[in-house]
């Protein structure tokens, strides 16, 4: 089984300084509005995984001349109208739901009939929460009854301005309808329940016409037509996402410590950190520092004894979406009983992840109890895995692979963890930097 993980071994204890990836939502985001400048964008420390390669290879479908290089990412944009929709064109996102729904809104003015497809997790993934809106600007599509992909896509003779509710708490859909009211003459107004704000950033480091106004759980947006985006040149940060693998893995070996270099810690990403402190993680911000409006800092992590069990706020679930899974493990751990509301959400990811952070739990003896929209933990601070566990089947989901490769590490037991090649997605070179970890 060459693309099967195999661990039977716990770690032991370490202490690791490490960098990461570059940041996956920076690096698409980057290479969206690059395409859209006038003129030539570089980026260095550009995560080079399937989910950006897509991105740039459906740049590329449209025309525009992208040079990637070991060292730095160089991005030749026509600006706003520079796009080349060719007849019978087709664009394959792959696996990533970002740059599949943040593409439809850029699509909004598109005068040929495009094709959008993906691979199998991601056609099974929604899309009526983009095509809804992208409706009411005037944008027509050819779909399926489930309204998932693939589809086609058109743009109306012109686009109309659009008011419009985004409750889910996605960054993608609020992204999406940003892109198309960039396109649109007149005024789109958002209100968009709180998650994460890449593009909102970007969008006033470059002085685009969009205004924001903040509010307790809900952002006010304006967004006015978009005639020029100056070239955008950009160090990307290091992923929190995937930082998170290592702030857990630390949290769960006793005695260990470890740095974490330069990592975004955007307040809409950082919920991964709030939510463990609360737990009794002991994790420090070391030479905290701005970047084109980002946070930026070293994570320092020291491995923990006593882990506390939480009633996990739901204001902090947006700002943790993609790190539940490790903060399931943690709570695994916790002395008491964790539960986590309104987190449905997470089923509507590159596989059910709800439902397989409950699996991966009972499969280590921990109980759990388990709604649509809900999980309940019960933490066993002494737990420890004796028997053999095969994880299998999950679309090939890489933040699931990573999570049972942390969960094999920390609390023992024969794992056979399938699809390791799933790391491509987002964090190619996990099992790489783990090596250091596991050959000391």
């Amino acid at each position: 089984m060459p693309n099967t993980f195999v661990v039977k071994n716990k770690i032991k204890k370490f202490n690791k300084t490490i960098s990461v990836n570059g940041d996956k939502s920076i690096s698409i985001r980057w290479l969206l509005f690059s395409s859209l400048a006038s003129g030539i964008s570089t980026a260095t420390n550009l995560l080079v995984s399937e989910d950006v390669l897509a991105t740039i290879n459906s740049i590329r479908k449209l025309g525009i001349k992208i040079v990637l290089k070991k060292k730095y990412c160089k991005v030749f944009g026509k600006g706003m109208n520079g796009y080349k929709y060719k007849e019978n064109l087709t664009i394959n996102a792959k696996n990533s739901g970002t740059l599949a729904r943040l593409l439809l809104g850029l699509f909004a003015n598109t005068n040929k009939k495009i094709k959008l497809i993906g691979d199998k997790s991601l056609s099974q993934r929604d899309f009526k929460r983009v095509i809804d809106p992208l409706k009411k600007f005037g944008v027509v599509f050819d779909l399926n009854k489930k309204k998932t992909l693939p589809l086609k896509i058109i743009g109306p003779e012109i686009l109309r301005p659009i008011n419009y509710f985004e409750n889910k708490g996605s960054a993608q859909c609020k992204s999406c309808v940003i892109f198309a009211g960039m396109r649109t003459k007149g005024r789109t107004l958002i209100k968009a329940k709180k998650s994460r704000n890449h593009t909102e950033i970007l969008c006033k480091f470059l002085k685009l016409p969009i205004k924001i106004k903040t509010q307790k759980n809900f952002d006010l947006i304006e967004v006015n037509e978009v005639k020029n985006i100056k070239p955008l040149n950009y160090k990307i940060p290091s992923d929190i996402s995937s930082a998170a693998f290592f702030i857990t893995l630390t949290a769960l070996s006793k005695n260990s410590k470890i740095i974490i270099r330069k990592v975004n810690i955007n307040h809409s990403r950082d919920g991964v950190i709030r939510i463990l402190k609360k737990m009794g993680i002991k994790i420090f911000l070391k030479n905290k520092k701005i970047y084109k409006g980002e946070k930026i800092a070293d994570i320092l992590v020291k491995g923990s004894t006593h882990i506390k069990s939480i009633n996990c706020p739901t204001r902090l679930n947006s700002n943790a979406i993609d790190e539940f899974l490790l903060i399931f493990l943690v709570a695994a751990k916790a002395k008491g009983v964790s539960n986590f509301r309104n987190i449905g959400e997470l089923n509507q990811k590159e596989s059910k992840r709800l439902d397989w952070g409950a699996k991966i739990l009972n499969k280590m003896g921990v109980r759990t109890i388990q709604t649509q929209n809900s999980i309940k933990i019960f933490g066993n601070p002494n737990l420890e895995v004796k028997k053999k566990i095969v994880i299998k089947d999950y679309l090939k989901d890489h933040r699931v692979f990573m999570t049972s490769v942390v969960a094999a590490l920390s609390f023992g037991g024969k794992w056979y963890i399938h699809d390791k090649d799933s790391i491509n997605t987002s964090f190619p070179s996990f099992l790489k930097i783990l090596d250091r970890f596991t050959l000391q």
